[in-house]
């Protein structure tokens, strides 16, 4: 599976998602969707990450988008780690990493010699059409969701 690049068709999910129900990609279509992956729910960078997206969510609603996060956490993680941190960005669930794959996200990591698989922290731009309009790989934490807010923007003016 070759996984997505800038152009191409955000692969679609249906999903479990915090609160209950189920959150479809394609339903969101018509509005930009800032979709990032995070490792963890209520780890150190993963906290920071969904903080710092929630804080800026106003700016991302004046220019039409939806800001999701995806983890491979239950819906229930979910719901205590937006409860524990006031988070306002939605959250899916990808138990299965089958979304996390289609995105290729879910990659073998390495921490103190020991190989294990995991989710690289990334973000992926959607257009309203569909498409992938910006990726952000191996993200660092601090600056990210106003790079991503910037991007956001930009696309804005040009389509």
């Amino acid at each position: 599976m070759t996984e997505p690049v800038k152009g191409s068709e955000a692969p679609d999910f249906a999903l479990p998602r915090d609160g209950g129900g189920e959150l479809k990609l394609s339903d969101l279509r018509g509005k930009p969707v800032v979709l990032f992956f995070y490792p963890k729910d209520d780890t150190s960078g993963c906290t920071a990450e969904a903080i710092d997206f929630s804080a800026l969510r106003p700016e991302f609603e004046k220019h039409g988008a939806v800001v999701l996060g995806m983890s491979p956490d239950s819906p229930k993680s979910h719901d205590k780690f937006k409860a524990k941190h006031e988070l306002t960005v939605d959250l899916v669930s990808d138990q299965e990493k089958e979304t996390l794959q289609a995105y290729g996200v879910w990659v073998e990591k390495s921490m103190y010699g020991r190989k294990y698989m995991g989710v690289e922290r990334s973000t992926f731009l959607i257009d309203a059409t569909g498409r992938i309009a910006e990726v952000w790989r191996k993200v660092k934490v601090p600056g990210h969701a106003q790079a991503v807010l910037d991007a956001t923007a930009a696309l804005g003016k040009s389509g």
